[in-house]
């Protein structure tokens, strides 16, 4: 009798269990939603990206609260903001001692993994099982670090071994066990180091110049003040790779066979065609920008091939029946759009990220979701899903719901903080408000100055309205919501810089 109840307990925690979706959150780095074609581009080629959307939702306004890197990442972890989780600037040490969702997922029968990028310089607990690239990463032949802190290099290309490594850990895990894991890509991140086999990809196609390519910032004196320009910021040698130095650090991990690609590309057609040219002006501005659109893309490529070979492997093996799939980056980033690469700025293109996601059964195929959500409600719709509640301290909600019904109501506001400066893109401080139809922005520190667009009428954030007189109405409203937000967020940095200028 007693071997029977405990057959029929272990039977039933693994019916419980089984009944549990896995779930993998692909996570990139500077992908924005103007290189994807589910978004609308029409020239970037992501059809395995595509895949997720048309299986699931698509997200319009997902937006950050901190446009970088680390400190998104440690969002995701905690469902916490950047004053909260500690994590405000990139090159820091994560607070491990801080609870993190996936710790949340464990105690409820979750086995969970995280494979990949993570740049957070600490290994956080809540993983079972870890191989992470360590700080940024390198494209070719890089580093891994695993759960013992152990430095091991691999031969290849990194998203090639990221994707072998996460499908090694689904072959590997406990089968009778729900999972949770993250891939945790670098692409797309500068200097842009396209796969082999994907040099070139978008050679023959001549990019169109956005058209506020070459804005003077009028109005807008902080956008005026970066350093993130393709003219005077973007490199030839290492980021465009003209006259590359291949005895650098980053090609000396090359394998001769890499390194002869490398050169036949990069030195004996880019660099030559290059020279050839005599490029001065805009003509020499307007080259840089064609060069980075292809390596840009060209690596997303390579991104966009390794999500579809995991999603043919979640096929093959029926998991993907009951694993949701969700695509993601940790901030938007900037296609010329301004004249600049990069991200930071609470305008459009660096806040939005790109989120679309399938879950068989529960998403309908084809919804959209237009409502303002926040990388800060990633961990919390997260462990909805998983049937788990939020961790004590979560900031973010849930917007599981929204996916389910897009017709539901939402908050439809979003708070944004971002500290960074001045190195590396001297972009000035700045906190604001991303409502549905406007954005709020205070630049502060080197800057004083208030920024307020309407987005739907303005969405390419051009003209400053802050001081028109027809929004001053819009304005008072806005002000009163952001305190509101910054108050329960405790953001009391910001608080006491917003109250010390009303008075």
């Amino acid at each position: 009798m007693k071997n029977l109840l405990t057959l029929f307990l272990v039977f039933s925690t693994f019916a419980a269990f089984s009944q549990k979706p896995n779930i993998i959150f692909i996570f990139s780095d500077d992908h924005t939603t103007q290189a994807i074609s589910a978004y609308g581009s029409k020239i970037a080629k992501t059809p395995n990206i595509d895949r997720i959307a048309n299986s699931g939702a698509i997200l319009y306004n997902n937006v950050v609260t901190n446009s970088i890197c680390g400190p998104s990442r440690a969002t995701l972890l905690t469902g916490k903001f950047s004053h909260m989780n500690g994590y405000k600037v990139n090159e820091k040490v994560f607070n491990i001692d801080q609870a993190v969702f996936p710790e949340a997922l464990q105690k409820n029968g979750y086995q969970t993994a995280w494979v990949g990028k993570m740049h957070l310089g600490a290994l956080p607990h809540g993983f079972d099982f870890l191989n992470v690239l360590p700080g940024q990463g390198f494209y070719y032949n890089p580093d891994f670090i695993n759960k013992n802190n152990e430095k091991i290099q691999y031969e290849g290309y990194v998203s090639n071994l990221i994707t072998k490594f996460s499908k090694e850990w689904l072959e590997q895990r406990d089968q009778s066990k729900p999972f949770f894991m993250v891939v945790g890509h670098k692409a797309t991140h500068r200097e842009w180091f396209p796969d082999i086999q994907d040099l070139g990809s978008y050679d023959d196609v001549n990019f169109p110049v956005p058209d506020n390519f070459y804005d003077n910032y009028e109005g807008r004196p902080a956008a005026r003040d970066q350093d993130m320009t393709v003219d005077k910021t973007m490199v030839l040698g290492s980021d465009l790779k003209v006259n590359a130095n291949f005895n650098n650090p980053t090609f000396k991990r090359f394998t001769p066979a890499q390194k002869a690609a490398f050169y036949e590309y990069y030195q004996n057609k880019v660099t030559k065609e290059f020279e050839e040219k005599h490029l001065t002006g805009k003509a020499l501005v307007e080259w840089k920008y064609q060069r980075y659109m292809r390596d840009y893309l060209s690596t997303a490529r390579s991104l966009d091939r390794n999500i579809g070979e995991l999603l043919d492997y979640l096929d093959k093996t029926g998991l993907s029946k009951n694993t949701v799939v969700i695509y993601a980056s940790d901030q938007g980033f900037y296609l010329g759009e301004h004249g600049w690469f990069d991200k930071r700025f609470i305008y459009e293109e660096s806040l939005k990220t790109p989120f679309v996601i399938k879950y068989p059964g529960k998403i309908k195929p084809g919804t959209k979701v237009q409502q303002v959500v926040s990388n800060v409600d990633w961990a919390p719709t997260v462990l909805d899903i998983a049937g788990v509640k939020p961790t004590e301290g979560m900031q973010g909600k849930s917007f599981y719901p929204l996916l389910e019904n897009p017709k539901k109501s939402w908050d439809n506001k979003s708070y944004y903080h971002y500290y960074e400066y001045p190195q590396p893109h001297r972009v000035a401080p700045h906190f604001g408000l991303r409502t549905d139809q406007y954005t709020l922005a205070k630049f502060y520190g080197p800057q004083d100055s208030w920024e307020l667009y309407d987005i739907k009428k303005d969405p390419k954030n051009m003209k400053n309205l802050y001081g028109d007189k027809a929004y001053a109405g819009v304005i008072k409203k806005l002000k009163s919501e952001l305190k509101a937000k910054m108050i329960e967020y405790k953001d009391t940095e910001a608080l006491e810089l917003f109250n010390k200028e009303q008075k």
